[in-house]
């Protein structure tokens, strides 16, 4: 797909609220690890082919296997992935959707704090905005090289 305009060089305003975001979730109790692969699930379920490339090459940058993430389409009947990873996914696939629905929410409270809680729908959330960004103004997939944006 051909960009339509550069939102990282013309939109730095705007993007300054999503950058404040991101730092404050390297800051937070929901593990790197664990916000990766809730990027590249999130990013998978938007058709974000600019996100997805981002999330893949920083996850297995971090140490992540590539089985799990191959696996993470299908994380219910994978057998590599924690309760509390298959929590934050039923979560992050619920909010991404819009549903929210009361057994998503009961089994993420089982696995997070409040505040963990917190930070991981607003990492959720963050995301679903860098992928509408990136799908309305495409990037390029396979450009991204680890560490580009920060």
């Amino acid at each position: 797909m051909e960009q339509r305009l550069n939102f990282h060089e013309k939109g730095q305003g705007a993007l300054k609220t999503l950058y404040g975001i991101g730092g404050y979730l390297k800051k937070s109790p929901v593990e790197r690890a664990l916000q990766e692969l809730i990027y590249f699930r999130v990013s998978q379920i938007n058709g974000c082919a600019y996100c997805l490339d981002m999330h893949y090459k920083d996850a297995r940058a971090k140490g992540e296997t590539e089985q799990r993430l191959y696996g993470l389409s299908a994380w219910r009947e994978s057998p590599y992935y924690t309760a509390r990873e298959r929590a934050a996914f039923a979560w992050a696939e619920a909010v991404t959707q819009c549903t929210a629905p009361d057994a998503a929410y009961q089994q993420a409270k089982e696995q997070f704090t409040d505040e963990e809680l917190i930070d991981l729908t607003l990492a959720i959330t963050t995301i679903n905005t860098w992928n509408r960004l990136n799908l309305a103004f495409p990037n390029t997939p396979g450009t991204y090289e680890v560490g580009q944006f920060g």
